[in-house]
């Protein structure tokens, strides 16, 4: 009938329920560490996975949804010299 919907991680988000799984003093301690492991240096360091605050998301509402194939889930990565793109991968 022409209705589609998406499920989109939004990465790594800080809010009131990622506060409660650890003391506020210990996400102010890793949160610096996270961002280099998801940020633009984490490619070198964890492969070409990256969490990009709302790419994803902006690159999915940009495409045609019957043109999205419903097997897949698309990742948002970034190259080793810092290019985003979007990458199909088949899901099992």
């Amino acid at each position: 009938q022409g209705l589609y919907s998406s499920v989109v991680c939004p990465g790594l988000v800080m809010s009131n329920m990622t506060y409660r799984i650890l003391p506020v003093f210990l996400w102010k301690l890793l949160m610096p560490i996270m961002w280099l492991v998801s940020g633009p240096l984490g490619s070198f360091w964890v492969g070409a996975g990256k969490l990009l605050t709302g790419g994803l998301q902006v690159w999915l509402f940009k495409q045609k949804p019957e043109s999205l194939d419903a097997l897949v889930k698309y990742h948002s990565c970034t190259s080793g010299l810092g290019k985003n793109y979007v990458e199909p991968r088949k899901v099992n």
